[in-house]
């Protein structure tokens, strides 16, 4: 007979995760919307979204985080773009699990009724996806280019390399520097 650990115990050797839910939004012909991070250097344009809070599932913080940081209310369902994973690094002692769901077109009006929140983003642009390259580190740009070929396509997309970097590694297609903790994405 096998001796099994009871669910505390055995959850408390598990490897622990931070949780975030994101919507990819886009204008009407398709370019991108993202916000720019005061508080980040390590990811400066973001999509709007952050880290669950205790409790919420990731497609109600997405829905929150939106709604704080841009003003938008959006309602579902949810129609998930890409699943995001990360191992812990130096920066950030946990993994990262994160889900980007669609957001929808949106109109110049809608996006020009943003209200950005001061302490957390002080900038929005929606620029065609391939401008988004030479501003973000290649693993955000990949994660975004995922989210856009999944709306695409219609096909989920798995972005598994979205490590923190540690002393002695880099994360595929990022330039070694040094990083600043950051919480949300």
């Amino acid at each position: 007979m096998t001796d099994f650990l009871p669910p505390a115990e055995y959850a408390a050797m598990l490897p622990k995760a931070t949780v975030f839910g994101a919507l990819f939004f886009t204008d009407m012909n398709d370019s991108p919307v993202q916000l720019h991070a005061v508080y980040s250097a390590e990811h400066p344009w973001q999509l709007p979204g952050g880290t669950a809070e205790a409790g919420e599932r990731p497609w109600e913080t997405a829905v929150r985080e939106t709604r704080e940081e841009t003003g938008l209310l959006v309602s579902g369902p949810p129609r998930l773009l890409a699943a995001v994973f990360g191992l812990p690094g130096t920066s950030w002692p946990l993994a990262t699990a994160g889900f980007v769901f669609d957001g929808g077109r949106l109109t110049d009006r809608q996006i020009a009724n943003f209200t950005l929140t001061p302490d957390e983003h002080d900038e929005l642009r929606v620029l065609p996806l391939h401008e988004w390259q030479a501003l973000m580190p290649a693993r955000d740009f990949a994660r975004l280019t995922a989210a856009a070929e999944a709306r695409r396509t219609g096909v989920a997309a798995y972005v598994g390399d979205w490590d923190w970097p540690t002393e002695t590694s880099t994360p595929p297609g990022t330039a070694a520097s040094p990083s600043t903790d950051e919480t949300t994405h």
